[in-house]
């Protein structure tokens, strides 16, 4: 796991988008498409601005997924992350494609099978993460996730605390709104991208990044996978980083 931190969230965001830009620039070279998947949430805000700020980037190459969905959401809802990339990621920039997750879907098997196909033609080639209060991977919480999960994609059910991250956030008016189940990539999906960028800014994080660089690797603490991968970089601000030591090496 290689680790960068940065004085603000600000500055995290920045630097992570920058490392994400050159990757796209490099991939959009030499290849006629560019998968990546995007993630959602507070902790992308400042790298999601500066990226879809950055000229000259190849988007018309880029053919987007997301990691995850509510079900039984309305997709105009404030907590939707199909509604999250379109106000921060596809309306400010012109992508090739870019392929929605439908939690409304009546057929969730259907939806999983679907997009899991259109996951694999991509071939995506970068993967834009976060971490949970409770050390998730996208919505594979530590009592869902498997680190050798047969499928690519999957129904889940949310546990307690990452329900109460995500009133937190102010997604939602009370926690009776966040929904119990979502659609997510598994975790061998996602360590099957060659690189992994994660941004993970603010202070309710700190505890989880110490435990996701420290802890045994297990499902404990899903994130703690993470440093099995050839090629992930975290980008830390100095709240995220607190509970790390001065010069102390994961």
């Amino acid at each position: 796991m290689k680790l960068e931190v940065y004085p603000t969230a600000k500055a995290a965001g920045e630097a992570a988008a920058a490392s994400v830009a050159e990757a796209l620039r490099e991939l959009g070279a030499r290849r006629d498409s560019v998968g990546v998947i995007f993630a959602t949430g507070s902790s992308q805000f400042e790298m999601l601005l500066a990226l879809t700020s950055t000229a000259g980037l190849p988007w018309a190459k880029v053919h987007g997924f997301h990691l995850d969905e509510y079900i039984g959401l309305d997709r105009d809802h404030p907590g939707s992350f199909r509604r999250y990339l379109r106000d921060r990621l596809t309306s400010r920039v012109r992508m090739g494609a870019f392929a929605e997750i439908d939690g409304n879907a009546a057929n969730v098997d259907e939806i999983c099978l679907e997009y899991s196909e259109r996951l694999r033609a991509a071939d995506p080639q970068i993967c834009l993460l976060g971490i949970g209060e409770n050390g998730h991977l996208a919505f594979n919480e530590p009592h869902e996730a498997d680190f050798a999960d047969p499928k690519p994609m999957k129904v889940v059910t949310l546990d307690a605390a990452c329900r109460e991250q995500q009133l937190a956030e102010g997604w939602f008016g009370s926690l009776e709104e966040v929904p119990r189940q979502a659609l997510t990539l598994t975790i061998p999906t996602l360590l099957q991208v060659p690189e992994l960028i994660l941004s993970v800014p603010g202070k309710r994080k700190a505890a989880i990044v110490r435990r996701a660089l420290y802890d045994p690797i297990s499902t404990h603490c899903p994130a703690s996978i993470l440093r099995t991968h050839p090629n992930a970089t975290m980008y830390l601000d100095e709240d995220s980083a607190a509970e790390l030591e001065r010069g102390e090496t994961p």
